[in-house]
């Protein structure tokens, strides 16, 4: 084919996709929320066997749409409140476009100066807007768990050579090193703990909201003196409260531990000069992550790790071979994250800094909690149902005293299509979870949410109890 033909098929073929893409942003707010076909149900609509010939590009594009179409979940939608996934502002999906046709393998500086240029703008951002060290290092990773552990090595490396080890040789002669959280902690915490060899966190205790049992934390820390990683969280994942920041810190810099935050979605409560008090004290850890695919409503994929060292992070996770470009005394983005290889994550994250703002990154974050307060509010009318956390962020746990009443109260409004949020079990009891994180959810989302939930439960059988007779 030549470069003509190429061209054309280029274009058609995006001409394709955009009118898909159009299509599915039109209707994603007010679509059935749930797929209508399962993974078997769409692979019975795919070509299963690769055929010898090739196809026209556009036809390609067209026919994976319409294959997909019955099995996509509308995660975009206002009211989808599973698994703390944002949606998406018009100025990063485009960003996220040109990212993919630039195609830039923005691992290094000196060959895609145009991305890495930006990434960095964006990270500089990023630590003013939440409040942390300027000149921490900055790694876009994959999502949360990446992150994590991204900022999990640097630690487990940072304390190993403060007893001095040195991890990049050999790390099978180094002293174990202790992992402690709180019983809360999140499971991509203890996978990217397991991955970074520190195993799962020995666990020292939590209030009955997921904060850190601090007392815990310190009997656990003067039980050893082995070189120690503590990690921490901005934001249960459902309750949505935050440790405390400044007492556990101070423990845990008195054994000599470093500090890490998982903060996937509450690390921008920092950024909302009336949600900041859940943050206090945040600014003092060794190393933060967060993922911008969640409350900042970037696309897939946009974890970030952050570490205030930035010579540690580059320690641990920098490559080095003699065909890598380099410029001397300068982090290169793979410096940052264990990847060489990645697309520029952080392309879309300048987008939706850039298009937002200050003001409105405040007004992102403080509408994502209204809106939990809204839901939770509305949900306290519903006879039968009650809210079982403190609503201090963007997490509404919804259950009724039954716990297989509220299992089929969520399979129904899962089936029923307006809402869709995740079932759960939290303090030994069955719930329904609600994590707003779109930027979309507005007041009349939340009404339409909890008209559909009073409909649910009506639908179920869920009914205030009776009065006791005394």
């Amino acid at each position: 084919m030549d470069d003509d033909g190429m061209t054309e098929q280029y274009h058609r073929a995006l001409d394709a996709a955009h009118r898909h893409a159009l299509s599915w942003v039109d209707t994603v707010a007010e679509r059935p929320i749930r797929p209508d076909l399962d993974v078997d149900g769409i692979l019975g609509r795919l070509l299963r066997e690769l055929p010898d010939e090739g196809a026209d590009a556009a036809a390609v594009v067209d026919e994976l749409a319409e294959a997909s179409a019955p099995g996509l979940m509308a995660m975009g939608s206002p009211r989808f409140y599973g698994f703390v996934i944002g949606g998406t502002y018009p100025a990063a999906l485009a960003a996220d476009w040109l990212v993919s046709t630039w195609d830039q393998n923005t691992g290094s500086r000196q060959p895609t100066p145009a991305t890495a240029a930006v990434e960095e703008v964006a990270a500089a951002w990023l630590l003013e807007l939440l409040g942390l060290p300027a000149g921490s290092g900055v790694g876009f990773a994959t999502g949360a768990t990446s992150a994590n552990l991204s900022c999990l090595v640097v630690g487990r490396d940072a304390v190993l050579r403060a007893r001095g080890y040195d991890p990049v040789s050999d790390i099978s002669q180094a002293p174990r090193v202790r992992f402690l959280a709180g019983d809360a902690v999140h499971t991509s915490v203890v996978l990217a703990g397991r991955v970074a060899g520190l195993g799962a966190p020995t666990t020292v205790g939590a209030d009955r909201e997921g904060r850190i049992d601090v007392a815990g934390l310190e009997r656990a820390l003067a039980a050893g003196d082995a070189p120690t990683v503590v990690a921490l969280q901005a934001g249960d994942v459902h309750s949505g409260a935050f440790d405390d920041f400044p007492a556990a810190i101070a423990v845990a810099r008195a054994a000599g531990a470093w500090v890490h935050i998982d903060g996937a979605f509450g690390l921008w409560a920092a950024a909302s000069p009336r949600l900041r008090h859940l943050t206090r004290g945040l600014a003092d850890a060794d190393s933060w992550a967060t993922d911008a695919h969640k409350t900042l409503n970037v696309p897939y994929d946009c974890g970030v790790s952050i570490v205030r060292d930035e010579a540690a992070m580059a320690a641990s996770l920098g490559a080095h071979a003699a065909y890598l470009p380099a410029v001397a005394s300068i982090s290169d983005p793979y410096d940052r994250v264990p990847e060489l290889s990645r697309r520029a994550r952080g392309v879309p994250v300048w987008a939706a800094l850039r298009s937002l703002g200050r003001g409105g990154v405040v007004a992102l974050v403080d509408g994502l909690a209204e809106a939990a307060t809204g839901l939770a509010d509305g949900f306290r009318g519903i006879p039968g149902l009650e809210v079982i956390n403190d609503v201090v962020f963007t997490q509404v746990c919804l259950a009724s005293a039954d716990d297989a009443a509220t299992a089929v109260l969520g399979e129904w409004l899962r089936d029923e299509g307006t809402v869709w949020a995740s079932s759960s079990t939290w303090r030994g009891r069955t719930v329904v979870r609600f994590a707003v994180s779109n930027h979309q959810t507005d007041a009349a989302a939340v009404r339409r949410t909890v008209d559909a939930v009073a409909r649910g439960a009506a639908a179920v059988g869920i009914a205030a109890p009776a009065p006791s007779v005394s």
